[in-house]
């Protein structure tokens, strides 16, 4: 009897001591990094899903995207049935006509671009007055409706072959080549009566101002 309970007490022993190791075993895996735990952690999302949920959706329809207004177009040359002209003797009253001021005002009820020079014939003259040398057209500029823009003319430059003028007539030409000349218009004469000109008569390019046209002719 005594025998067999002596036998129970060590049989009972080894398997204690293991129950108390894997006890421990298992406190010190719950305890370390990777544990049960941080297995049981989501995992962070990676940079690509992220940027995908950032990016907003496409538009279904393309015309829901705003875009600028088509400006290439741009203000449209003036023509002749856009202006009216006038020529005044940009000089003292009684002296000889030899500076002459032309005006174009915009009549019309919308802007338009003037650019490059008036065509301009004195009288019988071969062919319109050149431009004169640094007075060669920039860019167009705009006129607003009632907006004037300003030409200058030198009568005589100092050479030969003088003539009567008892007439005069205006065209803007073909700007840019973009259409065909327009019919010119006869403009009323500066002074009563007639002038003189002769083959050294320029004019200048249109200009937004009375100074920047008629300074290059009164400094001729």
């Amino acid at each position: 009897m005594k025998t067999a309970a002596r036998r129970a007490r060590l049989t009972w022993k080894p398997y204690a001591v293991g129950a108390v190791v894997a006890a421990a075993l298992l406190a010190t895996t719950a305890c370390e990094p990777g544990g049960s735990d941080a297995a049981d952690e989501p995992a962070p999302a990676s940079p690509s899903a992220t940027a995908s949920r950032a990016t907003p959706p496409a538009p279904d329809d393309a015309s829901d995207v705003p875009t600028d207004g088509d400006d290439s177009a741009g203000t449209d040359l003036c023509t002749m049935g856009d202006l009216t002209f006038a020529a005044s003797n940009y000089g003292e009253r009684g002296e000889p006509v030899r500076h002459i001021m032309v005006v174009a005002t915009n009549e019309s009820d919308k802007e338009c671009d003037i650019q490059n020079a008036p065509e301009i014939m004195l009288g019988d003259a071969q062919g319109p007055a050149p431009v004169m040398q640094g007075s060669e057209a920039g860019e167009p500029f705009t006129l607003a409706p009632g907006q004037e823009a300003y030409a200058g003319v030198l009568t005589m430059g100092g050479h030969q072959h003088t003539y009567e003028v008892t007439f005069m007539t205006l065209t803007l030409g073909s700007p840019g080549g973009e259409a065909e000349a327009e019919e010119p218009v006869e403009l009323k004469m500066p002074t009563e009566g007639s002038f003189q000109a002769d083959d050294g008569q320029r004019v200048t390019s249109w200009q937004p101002t009375e100074g920047l046209a008629m300074r290059p002719v009164t400094q001729s």
